[in-house]
């Protein structure tokens, strides 16, 4: 086999670029009117949120990127909210946009960037509480389902997936990110807040349901029962071998069926999600430790992250041979290895994002550059912009969400400028993010919908305005 030419920078070339065509999807100045429902229609308001709307949209010198803005960071809260209190304790139910169902990761994923506001709204509080409630109640009625309905007399769209579908259940996907979630929610409202009245019994119920499941999932006795097969023309849509997944080696990593953009894996040993599994575990460790003062399970806990940790670095980790030391995507334990990222977070992009590494890390930095190179098979360039992809999307779509998570782990001025003129060019003059859009054809766009991606970007621009504001100060064409 001939050596790859390595391709020095090419994630960074030129602005330029793109000059030509971005002003095709253009918005007129005269159309940047807020996109949100009328005050009274959305399903929940904070003030503290309101509050930062005003704050940093007056910061944006670009009328369209403010519009975005103030579009997009309170979409979870507009659209997607349903709290009520339920026998004593709030309960918040949180939709993930066009789909009337609740995911795990996305209902976090949602709510996240309103976090750092907690503290100042006591509204808001509640609100968080109440999906950390939610979640619970998800886990305990079962640890394998990635989505569920609040109403559990609905019938599935799935309910013919040959796998345990319980009422109350949309979708019963095994994703080891759908759990991480769980405690990373948890854990930062706690951090916040302080507030250990989230431990109750049930909370503690379930974290032992999800390493218990951890653990099983692991597969060292082959005792897993889980099993999961759909009619469907779609090949990444059902795990092969009557729904039980490709073989894989028992080496301390935990299986994962499917991605966070809920496609079968590969190989079952999905890398990002097992590296998000330590956090969450070090999370309990500590909790139960420091908090609970429940040593032996903070033990039991602290032992897995080491054990899964340990295999990452001996099975997942890779010199690669243009760009050195890296992460693989997904391996198997016998060997075999896919170098790929999927734009859906955990990915291994969003790493530093999630806090599993500094941007400054030399395997991150490795990896990035790898992903934002034509090595990737889901780097895409189009006639708009560049960015990561996702299998769940085929071929030919950019997701707004990479490019996101591009800006948000970058350091470099130019190319979070770089990341804001894509963005700002590929949205199709809706006002809103999409799940993914054509390369070359931003018009072919899916979801209208995406609540998670559209308060992502609102996450960014904060991020941005704490960090960098003199960028918000420029314009974007």
């Amino acid at each position: 086999m001939k050596r790859r030419k390595f391709l020095k920078q090419s994630s960074l070339f030129t602005i330029g670029a793109f000059t030509m065509s971005q002003n095709l999807f253009a918005v007129p100045p005269d159309k940047f009117i807020s996109k949100r429902p009328k005050l009274e229609d959305r399903n929940f308001t904070s003030e503290a949120v309101e509050a930062t709307i005003r704050e940093v949209k007056s910061a944006i010198k670009d009328e369209e990127i403010a519009w975005l803005f103030e579009n997009c960071y309170p979409n979870t809260l507009d659209t997607t909210i349903d709290f009520e209190i339920i026998d004593g304790k709030p309960d918040t139910f949180v939709i993930t946009g066009d789909i009337d169902a609740m995911w795990l990761r996305d209902s976090t994923a949602q709510v996240w960037p309103y976090m750092p506001l907690i503290s100042k709204d006591e509204k808001l509080r509640e609100l968080v509480k109440g999906l950390i409630n939610r979640q619970v109640k998800c886990v305990l009625l079962d640890s394998y389902a990635n989505a569920f309905y609040k109403d559990k007399t609905r019938i599935s769209h799935w309910d013919s997936d040959q796998t345990q579908m319980l009422p109350g259940v949309h979708e019963r996907k095994w994703e080891i990110d759908s759990l991480c979630y769980v405690i990373r929610l948890a854990n930062e409202y706690y951090q916040i807040t302080k507030d250990a009245s989230i431990f109750d019994k049930d909370w503690d119920k379930a974290m032992r349901l999800i390493v218990q499941t951890f653990k099983i999932e692991q597969r060292k006795n082959s005792e897993s029962k889980y099993v999961f097969s759909r009619e469907t023309t779609s090949v990444i849509d059902s795990p092969p071998f009557g729904g039980t997944g490709r073989p894989a080696k028992p080496n301390g990593l935990i299986c994962s069926m499917f991605r966070p953009s809920d496609d079968s894996t590969l190989y079952p040993y999905l890398i990002p999600s097992n590296i998000f599994a330590v956090l969450s575990l070090q999370q309990l460790t500590a909790i139960y430790r420091n908090v609970l003062n429940e040593d032996i399970f903070a033990t039991q806990c602290e032992t897995m992250s080491t054990e899964v940790y340990d295999a990452i670095q001996k099975y997942a980790v890779s010199e690669h041979l243009d760009f050195g030391e890296m992460y693989a995507y997904e391996v198997d334990g016998f060997g075999n290895k896919l170098f790929m990222d999927d734009a859906n977070v955990p990915s291994l992009m969003s790493l530093a994002y999630l806090g599993a590494h500094k941007t400054t890390d030399s395997i991150y930095k490795n990896t990035r550059k790898f992903l934002l190179s034509e090595s990737n098979p889901y780097f895409l360039k189009g006639a708009l912009a560049e960015g990561q992809a996702s299998p769940h999307t085929g071929k030919n779509k950019i997701w707004p969400m990479g490019i996101i998570l591009r800006a948000m782990t970058s350091s470099n001025v130019d190319e979070i400028k770089k990341c804001l003129t894509m963005l700002k060019a590929t949205h199709a003059g809706t006002g809103f993010m999409h799940e993914g859009f054509d390369k070359d054809d931003p018009k072919k766009y899916s979801r209208d919908w995406f609540a998670w991606a559209n308060t992502l970007f609102g996450e960014l621009i904060i991020k941005i305005n704490n960090e960098n504001p003199s960028i918000l100060a420029l314009k974007f064409d």
